[in-house]
């Protein structure tokens, strides 16, 4: 079973293109799309776990410039 996750992220100003874009290239992310309110930045991501996708967070995704905050909210079905 596959479990995906949000990533709401902010970053700094002006920065929003560029951190979707670079965050479309991590392998685990289905998609990165530049957004306007509270957030810049809209990620959808995947892993085989919830281990693995906290380490995509932490490892692959808070790591790249531009990013000031990260909120990540699994998927679940009821």
């Amino acid at each position: 079973m596959v479990v995906q996750a949000y990533v709401l992220i902010q970053t700094d100003v002006g920065k929003a293109a560029e951190v979707a874009a670079e965050i479309a290239k991590v392998k685990g992310v289905t998609m990165a799309e530049d957004v306007t309110g509270p957030y810049d930045v809209i990620v959808r991501a995947e892993a085989r776990n919830v281990d693995e996708l906290g380490k995509l967070v932490v490892a692959k995704v808070q790591t790249l410039d531009g990013i000031t905050r990260t909120l990540t909210c699994p998927v679940v079905h009821i």
